[in-house]
């Protein structure tokens, strides 16, 4: 089991900024993608940002220049730095992780494959 525990939504005036957290916790071996999704109301979800365990970095045009993505191994841990943020960034937040567990007899060598997905923290840009 892979549990995922994030923080850092609230209410935010446009203009200003939020940094989401997203630990991963469990059986794991190793840890491939961290990212984050979010969903708007009425709308579909969509991939903000991920990083991969290269250190390559995807974000999407809506958010290039305002958000970085932030993933530090040691922890399984990744951040999300969401600056400038506009009243159009309003949604519920989701860290997404996959990787591989442990095998059945132990960490030493990698089980199957896992993708999981955290129950999510909502962000909102107001006046």
């Amino acid at each position: 089991q892979v549990h995922l525990a994030e923080s850092g939504g609230g209410l935010v005036q446009p203009g200003g900024s939020l940094r989401l957290s997203c630990v991963a916790s469990g059986s794991i071996f190793s840890i491939v993608g961290m990212g984050w999704y979010r969903q708007a109301p009425g709308k579909e979800r969509e991939l903000v940002a991920r990083r991969d365990s290269g250190g390559g970095s995807y974000y999407a045009d809506s958010v290039k220049g305002r958000f970085t993505i932030s993933r530090y191994n040691a922890d399984n841990t990744v951040y999300l730095q969401m600056d400038n943020l506009k009243p159009e960034d309003t949604a519920v937040y989701y860290c997404n992780v996959h990787g591989y567990y442990c095998s059945a007899d132990g960490c030493h060598r990698p089980g199957p494959h896992f993708e999981e997905r955290g129950q999510g923290t909502l962000v909102t840009v107001s006046e």
